[in-house]
């Protein structure tokens, strides 16, 4: 069998993993359920309590499959609500690694990664937002370039799950307030 890079043997297997920073119990078993779909094969998931946020739970999970595995993993969690997770790929020969993070009010935010772990912004991304400065400052309306390239690199996630990301191994734990 040859592989995408040529190279006769096994097919390329992507790696990476998932990140559940909130999940309540009842909803825990069918994320475990959404894994095993994607990955074809039995999972067991090890929920912890999530100490940022009162009854919520936590895991993480290593994970290897086809390239393109983890947007199918995402695809997967999103369907659930209040779930808070992060998604990783790393690279393989001819893909690029991936980071997902999503939150209830967020949503889902997909960032290519460089081989040092750096989020690389695409220069499309960049023409679109100059594009939307120029047309709003003809409107007379404010831009903020600083804002919109913390939008394109992530800021929003991270400062959303970065408490949630540290709340495990005895750290320090910025609480979560719940609002019903």
């Amino acid at each position: 069998m040859t592989t995408p890079t040529g190279v006769t043997g096994a097919a390329v297997q992507a790696r990476g993993v998932v990140f559940v920073h909130t999940c309540t119990r009842a909803m825990s078993a069918h994320v475990m359920w959404a894994l095993e779909r994607v990955l074809g094969r039995p999972v067991t998931l090890e929920f912890s309590p999530q100490p940022a946020l009162e009854g919520a739970l936590r895991c993480e999970f290593v994970w290897t499959g086809a390239p393109g595995t983890g947007s199918r993993l995402v695809t997967e969690l999103r369907a659930f609500p209040g779930l808070r997770f992060e998604v990783t790929e790393d690279p393989t020969p001819g893909t690029d690694g991936e980071r997902y993070s999503c939150t209830p009010d967020l949503g889902i935010f997909r960032a290519t990664i460089a081989s040092k772990g750096v989020v690389m912004v695409g220069v499309e991304h960049l023409r679109e937002m100059l594009g939307r400065a120029a047309a709003e400052s003809i409107l007379g309306e404010e831009f903020n370039v600083e804002d919109e390239l913390e939008l394109l690199m992530g800021r929003p996630w991270d400062d959303e799950l970065e408490p949630l990301r540290h709340a495990g191994d005895g750290a320090p734990v910025r609480w979560l307030n719940q609002v019903v």
